[in-house]
């Protein structure tokens, strides 16, 4: 070790470590922070769960209860198949999407705690209406109040938990986001069992206002959040308060390096004007194609199959509406929830790639199963055996289980650590609004598909689960323990990349000679 340098070897000899240590002041931040994985995660969760309620559907879905109640012609697979039910649930998130390429604005000139504050208020609104609603409209602006607020949390809050982390320990911190997403699923399953059962059939409101519960922690938790020292340096160009905070953060005085490495960076930012039209060039190619391909792939794992229409889904298998939600509390919540923290525990030890393999192959082989017996044993018409029925949803569970502790966690985990500072709003806006997109694009589509593919649909995703998972094997490099400035050095030693990425800087070497 270098002496005042704040610099130790890696063990590994691939790298260096910035001194420092997990302190009070650290977790404690990155607790609160983490919070905004909750309103996802309560979304998430309640929506599915509102939805197969008959109450709320006989009120703002009557075409949908008849269909469900009365006509016994229609497949098993096509009972729920309506756009506006539908609409209910995926207008969240064309909303989110709207506004995360608001809100890398917001998080690069203001700050990555305005955006979190942003994030929380507006969900707080969101709950609020949807659980007042007394026509489809109102249910509607309420839902997007509700993706105005993901769209701001879900970009900021991964950036802060990166930046915030140490560089050892990156992984398990970040992963607390969807550690608290998994949080969320599983406490909003838990209420929709408990509301189903009110008497009076307003149990549902109960449902879509508690999501003030999570936002009111979030927003008021945020007023006290200390911003990242990297966005203080973006900012303010102080580099002495942004050392105060780094000694803060890390727990000692030692901090030049990681320091110097974020002044480097911020100038590196400052020259930026316009970071997505930037980020578009040959130089930051993989960063981009990461950004796009992660969370499209997160989102045709077929997850949403299971989280928003977990109870949907249950009841096509003629699971009654009480055990319909109840599997789902324990399917989506508490296998996700476990798993994601096996994840937080795995992730800066195994690695992110080792994880995300084994997740696929997981998810793949379930899904093949699951797909066979629905295509074997289910009819149109027909009902399942007790045996087949609880067997489906021990596949489910595995199938859970290799989400949480791979394509979960590690899909908000690695777009966030690996764009460079000039273009990591930028980076994680497009992560955000592709991620959000293509859940509006499933979430609008999933009951259409679902009566057309039957049981098909399993088939569908398994392929798309293959192909990502080759995917990872061949193009994503392993980024675990790496510090966060330092990311570019992965795309210049990967096989791959670096053909692309030398190509870039044997150019600027060339034009600097020649000047």
């Amino acid at each position: 070790m270098a002496v005042g340098s704040g610099i130790t070897s890696t063990p590994e000899g691939g790298g260096k470590y910035y001194s420092g240590k997990i302190t009070p002041f650290v977790v404690l931040s990155c607790m609160v922070a983490a919070t905004g994985g909750l309103i996802f995660g309560y979304d998430i969760g309640i929506s599915g769960g509102v939805t197969s309620m008959e109450p709320f559907l006989e009120k703002f879905f009557p075409k949908v209860y008849r269909t469900m109640k009365e006509d016994t012609k229609i497949s098993n697979y096509c009972k729920f198949d309506s756009q506006l039910l539908t609409s209910f649930t995926s207008s969240l998130y064309i909303a989110g999407l709207v506004a995360s390429l608001f809100a890398s604005s917001v998080t690069r000139a203001f700050g990555r705690k305005p955006s979190i504050l942003l994030g929380g208020a507006s969900f707080l609104a969101g709950s609020a209406l949807g659980g007042a609603a007394l026509n489809i409209y109102m249910l509607i602006l309420g839902r997007i109040l509700l993706g105005v607020g993901i769209g701001f949390a879900n970009q900021s809050v991964p950036l802060y938990l990166s930046e915030m982390a140490p560089p050892k320990h990156r992984g398990a911190f970040n992963i607390g986001f969807q550690v608290c997403v998994a949080l969320g699923v599983l406490s909003a399953n838990l209420i929709n069992y408990g509301t189903q059962k009110i008497k009076g059939g307003w149990g549902w409101r109960i449902s879509l206002a508690m999501a003030a519960l999570p936002a009111s922690i979030l927003t008021i938790g945020a007023l006290f959040l200390p911003e990242t020292p990297n966005s203080i340096i973006q900012r303010s160009n102080d580099h002495q308060k942004a050392k105060l905070m780094l000694q803060r953060v890390r727990g000692t005085a030692d901090v030049q390096a990681e320091l110097d490495d974020l002044i480097r960076a911020s100038s590196v930012s400052k020259t930026i004007k316009h970071p997505f039209n930037k980020i578009i060039q040959r130089k930051y190619r993989p960063q981009l194609v990461m950004a796009i391909l992660i969370p499209f792939f997160q989102q045709v794992t077929g997850i949403n199959v299971i989280s928003f229409y977990a109870p949907i889904l249950f009841r096509t298998i003629r699971l009654s509406e009480s055990t319909s939600l109840l599997m789902s509390a324990v399917v989506t919540g508490g296998v996700g929830t476990l798993f994601t923290v096996t994840s937080m525990i795995l992730s800066d030890k195994l690695g992110r790639k080792v994880l995300f393999l084994i997740g696929g192959i997981q998810m793949f082989l379930s899904q093949m199963v699951i797909g066979s017996i629905m295509a074997a044993k289910l009819g149109d018409h027909g009902g399942f055996s007790k045996d087949y029925a609880y067997l489906i949803l021990v596949l489910v569970c595995i199938y859970t289980a290799g989400f949480a502790g791979s394509w979960g966690p590690l899909g908000w985990l690695v777009p966030s650590e690996i764009f460079p500072l000039e273009i990591r709003s930028a980076g994680q806006s497009i992560t955000v609004a592709v991620g959000l997109l293509f859940t509006f694009l499933i979430a609008q589509t999933f009951l259409a598909m679902l009566c057309h593919f039957k049981s098909g649909i399993f088939f569908f995703f398994g392929g798309w689960v293959m192909v990502m998972t080759l995917f990872v094997h061949f193009l994503l490099p392993e980024t675990k323990n790496l510090p966060i400035e330092q990311m570019d050095k992965v795309w210049r030693k990967h096989w791959f990349w670096k053909k692309i990425v030398g190509e870039v800087e044997e150019e600027s070497c060339k034009i600097t000679q020649e000047a």
